[in-house]
């Protein structure tokens, strides 16, 4: 399972906004600390925003602050908010068409497969995954 940038990005932003709690960061500073696009950064914190994770204020002084404590956001739903599927093959997508879906095992061998997967990413919180040499 391999997530995708956009997913990458909103833990990232979650995780450096768990490194500074209580304060309001700019998205230029998070863009800059990871080297990665102030425009991704913008699409990524507007979406976390309406996912409530994030506040955003605008203005003078503004800036964007986790909503919650660190240890009250969830990895695994994160991951279920910000990645757009989970279809591990065509059998799990719309439209299949593969001829063996009726008689094979693999989707059921993949599907425990995911779920196992965020049945571990379900046991960690931002805290756990926030590097700990950066904690203030």
């Amino acid at each position: 399972m391999k997530l995708t940038l956009y997913t990458d990005y909103s833990l990232r932003v979650l995780m450096y906004l768990g490194m500074r709690e209580e304060e309001k960061i700019q998205i230029d500073e998070i863009a800059n600390f990871y080297n990665i696009s102030k425009n991704h950064l913008t699409k990524v914190v507007h979406n976390l925003s309406k996912l409530g994770y994030i506040t955003t204020v605008r203005g003078r002084g503004g800036g964007i602050m986790l909503n919650y404590k660190a240890e009250a956001i969830n990895i695994g739903e994160v991951v279920r908010h910000t990645e757009d599927n989970f279809h591990m093959a065509e059998c799990f997508s719309e439209g299949n068409q593969c001829v063996l879906t009726p008689v094979c095992g693999l989707r059921f061998v993949l599907n425990d497969a995911l779920d196992a997967y965020f049945e571990v990413l379900d046991k960690y919180t931002l805290k756990d995954i926030i590097p700990k040499a950066m904690l203030r």
